[in-house]
């Protein structure tokens, strides 16, 4: 089973970029896209379903901002589009299908770089998000957690780690809520299982700003976590960089494990 995450920075922007053309050469059977831009009226049917992909969608209240989605090769016994956190919920930051063996999420998850009322905002997600996904663990189920935390856990996960210690995305406080998600939450991060020590070639995400692409001073943002029994059946990682799509990279997972 192959999942792909990534951001796409805009969907209608990805599709520009060729995106689609690049997941129907893919042969996926999951694929988690976040940060939509879009909302359902502005969805053209190649972007609701795609090569025997069809999507199911989180639309952000607020036009041209945020959203989340899922595509998959087979129909979900269930869809969820709330963790009952309701500012987190109006800005479409979250989906979950539920599956016969496993239940697949797409999230994206606030950034906190525009200032302080924002990061207060994201540490008031983490908070709520840490009991939520507490008690997926707890259901004994399957679950699969895709994507853009908006968080490097540790130094090898960006480039420019003593710069970036007192900003949003590298604080203590969010790098120890990565901490805690994978020792007591239960979570394992799935690139990190097959690539432990990697650094540069990691990075899913770079500025647009300066030279970051080019000098490759990116961070990595863009996750899989897995729970107990999915971490054993991980058998290739991997961050697509021959294309780009926007300013995040796809981050693919190969799984011995069906949906």
């Amino acid at each position: 089973m192959r999942v792909i995450s990534v951001n796409l920075n805009g969907i209608r922007s990805a599709k520009r970029k060729g995106f689609f053309e690049w997941v129907s050469s893919q042969d996926a059977d999951i694929v988690c896209v976040q940060e939509l831009k879009a909302q359902e009226k502005d969805m053209t049917d190649d972007m609701l379903s795609s090569q025997g992909l069809k999507g199911f969608f989180s639309y952000a209240e607020k036009p041209g901002y945020s959203g989340v989605g899922v595509y998959t090769k087979e129909e979900p016994k269930s869809i969820t589009r709330h963790t009952n956190f309701d500012q987190f919920d109006v800005e479409g930051r979250y989906i979950e299908l539920e599956f016969k063996h496993l239940s697949i999420i797409s999230s994206y998850f606030p950034s906190g770089s525009s200032g302080e009322v924002r990061q207060n905002f994201k540490f008031r997600c983490l908070e709520y998000l840490e009991g939520f996904l507490k008690n997926k663990i707890q259901s004994r189920k399957n679950f699969i957690l895709t994507g853009d935390l908006n968080i490097a856990h540790k130094e090898i996960d960006l480039k420019n780690d003593k710069g970036n210690k007192k900003n949003s995305g590298f604080l203590p406080e969010e790098r120890e809520w990565i901490e805690l998600m994978l020792n007591s939450g239960g979570w394992t991060d799935a690139y990190r299982k097959i690539h432990p020590d990697e650094e540069s070639m990691a990075y899913t995400w770079w500025s647009n700003r300066g030279q970051a692409w080019a000098n490759n001073v990116g961070w990595r943002i863009d996750y899989q976590l897995v729970t107990k029994e999915l971490a054993g059946k991980i058998l290739k990682s991997w961050v697509y960089k021959d294309n780009r799509f926007s300013d995040h990279a796809p981050l693919i997972v190969d799984y011995d494990f069906s949906l």
